[in-house]
């Protein structure tokens, strides 16, 4: 991993586990509220500084809205907690891979760092389909971690999905 915000670095010292387990167990909470509002699962959280400044999940039924994914409606909520748009020293938590707009919202924000859990074969804008964090055309760059808790994080929307069969 290379150079890693503070945010994430202070995560190094928690007991027990990996360090990004304990925030996507949090993004996973979240993605559990979308489940039981009959959205698709998908959580995410932005912490900084050891804290979470932003959290959301998936509301695109709830608010007829194509746009509120989870890490859009954190995105915002963290730019509004810390009083800017440019969300430098934040990581971002999302139990999935990030689709083309919430990897270009995430760009926007000037997120350094993003921990994601299971790969997106139909939308992924990571590292699936696409790899925008990576693209040099772009004038900025997000460094990024993928399949964190990905098994868990998969079996959620599995499970949602097969519900709705």
């Amino acid at each position: 991993m290379a150079d890693v915000p503070d945010a994430a670095s202070s995560l190094e010292s928690l007991p027990g586990g990996r360090p990004h387990d304990r925030w996507m167990r949090l993004a996973l909470d979240e993605a559990r509220s979308a489940a039981a509002e009959d959205e698709v699962p998908v959580g995410a959280v932005v912490v900084r500084g050891g804290r979470i400044v932003g959290s959301g999940h998936n509301q695109r039924e709830q608010l007829a809205d194509p746009t509120a994914h989870a890490e859009m409606i954190a995105i915002t909520q963290a730019a509004a907690a810390i009083g800017s748009w440019r969300l430098e020293g934040c990581v971002l938590y999302v139990t999935l891979e990030p689709c083309p707009m919430c990897a270009g919202a995430i760009l926007q924000a000037r997120v350094p760092f993003v921990v994601w859990g299971a790969a997106d074969p139909k939308a992924g804008a990571v590292e699936t389909l696409y790899r925008l964090f990576d693209d040099p055309r772009l004038n900025h760059r997000v460094e990024h971690v993928g399949h964190v808790l990905a098994e868990e994080c998969g079996r959620i929307l599995s499970e949602f999905f097969r519900g709705k069969r």
